[in-house]
């Protein structure tokens, strides 16, 4: 009778939870990491690899695809891979060339994601709150990727792993950063293209769509969240 009432349960219970804890955080923690190193200290020398990719003739463009969609999962800020596409195939093989990298770098990194942090994410949360963020997804999760990526100042390769560990499907993450990313891929792609010459068109060009879709974004973001602050606070 004393073992009956003892059951194993409850002790069962914490550590789980402890464990789906502790992988979220060492995924965290190797996320930090790379931040630092790549996106801060630099330690990957973006000029080495555009004169690699250039040696490959023909096959440049999709190197440069290839290679910047895993830069990009790296935190190489998509920026400057953008710039540097610009710089070695123009301005218009070069926002093709950052628009594959981009779907790229958000297809790896969010099924990445899905596969260090969704199963545990999903634990945490429980299962209402889990069916409520499934149910936010299949209606607006192409439009949140969308959003996303108009918003200043977010990485889209830590958005793309958030995205994936909440459980965006795949091609949601790719069609969303190909239509969000459009603005700044030509940007970036023309500023570094017209590098040279900053006073010509095409770099005033850049600037302005840079501009116009960081207002946007801003104040989409801002919209958004007064809609979750009156959602959250209804559901109290």
């Amino acid at each position: 009778m004393a073992d009956d009432e003892e059951g194993p349960a409850p002790e069962s219970r914490p550590p789980s939870r402890v464990g789906h804890i502790a992988r979220l955080a060492v995924f965290a923690a190797f996320l930090a990491v790379m931040f630092y190193l790549v996106a801060i200290a630099r330690v990957i020398d973006i000029d080495a690899i555009r004169r690699a990719v250039s040696a490959t003739g023909t096959a440049a463009p999709l190197t440069y695809v290839a290679v910047s969609a895993v830069l990009g999962t790296l935190f190489v800020p998509g920026s400057i891979l953008a710039a540097g596409s610009g710089m070695l195939f123009g301005p218009l093989m070069g926002v093709f060339v950052t628009l594959g990298a981009t779907v790229g770098t958000a297809v790896v990194a969010s099924r990445i994601g899905r596969r260090a942090g969704r199963d545990s994410a999903r634990a945490l949360l429980g299962t209402e709150r889990v069916d409520r963020i499934d149910g936010l997804i299949e209606r607006r999760g192409l439009w949140a990727v969308v959003g996303q990526r108009f918003v200043p100042g977010i990485s889209d390769a830590l958005a793309s792993y958030a995205f994936g560990a909440f459980g965006v499907p795949l091609w949601q993450m790719a069609f969303g950063s190909l239509i969000g990313s459009a603005p700044r891929a030509f940007a970036y792609t023309a500023l570094g293209a017209s590098i040279r010459h900053l006073s010509s068109p095409l770099a005033y060009a850049a600037i302005a769509v840079w501009c116009v879709s960081a207002i946007i974004g801003a104040f989409a973001a801002r919209r958004g969240f007064r809609k979750w602050r009156e959602q959250a606070r209804g559901t109290r």
